[in-house]
């Protein structure tokens, strides 16, 4: 009984947290998810405590004929000098034009996954949260001239995103 009950006071507990935060809505723009899959190197990002001595990472993203986007992750860790990967699933969020997706990595939890930014030729995209608290910055190249960069940066600025969280991703493994 006593399980039972702390079990229903963090749930009561979790959801009076989420449901209160703050959060402006972030625009996302239309994305054609075959378009999308295939692999995405991390320029930058807003560091999240298990990707924190990461480098080289990359995401693949696949198109599943269910309709959501099979995900997959993978970095090197710094500190054990091992590969770290963790294996999700995407699910479009319905009337989003699919720039707005929920992603799990262990059931029954989902993050908010939104592309803020895609250039036309699917090159380089941005992807945060509402709660402006994740941000990343994407290319299909380990790499990205400056100038593209700081106009990623300054379109983020204006999304209300704190730039100044951003940590440029080491890109200089053979993966």
């Amino acid at each position: 009984m006593k399980i039972l009950l702390v079990v229903v006071l963090t749930t009561t507990a979790l959801v009076l947290w989420y449901s209160c935060r703050p959060t402006r809505n972030l625009p996302v723009v239309s994305v054609d998810l075959k378009k999308y899959q295939g692999r995405w190197y991390e320029i930058s990002s807003i560091p999240l405590r298990f990707s924190r001595n990461c480098a080289c990472t990359f995401a693949e993203y696949t198109a599943d004929e269910q309709g959501f986007v099979r995900v997959y992750n993978q970095c090197l860790n710094t500190k054990t000098n091992s590969i770290d990967s963790i294996r999700g699933k995407a699910f479009p969020v319905k009337n989003s034009g699919n720039g707005k997706l929920k992603v799990q990595f262990f059931w029954p939890f989902r993050g908010d996954y939104y592309i803020i930014d895609l250039d036309s030729n699917y090159q380089r995209a941005m992807v945060g949260s509402p709660d402006r608290n994740t941000l990343w910055i994407l290319s299909r190249e380990k790499t990205m001239d400056e100038s593209t960069y700081r106009s990623c940066l300054d379109k983020a600025t204006t999304l209300g995103f704190d730039v100044g969280r951003l940590r440029r991703t080491r890109q200089d493994c053979k993966n």
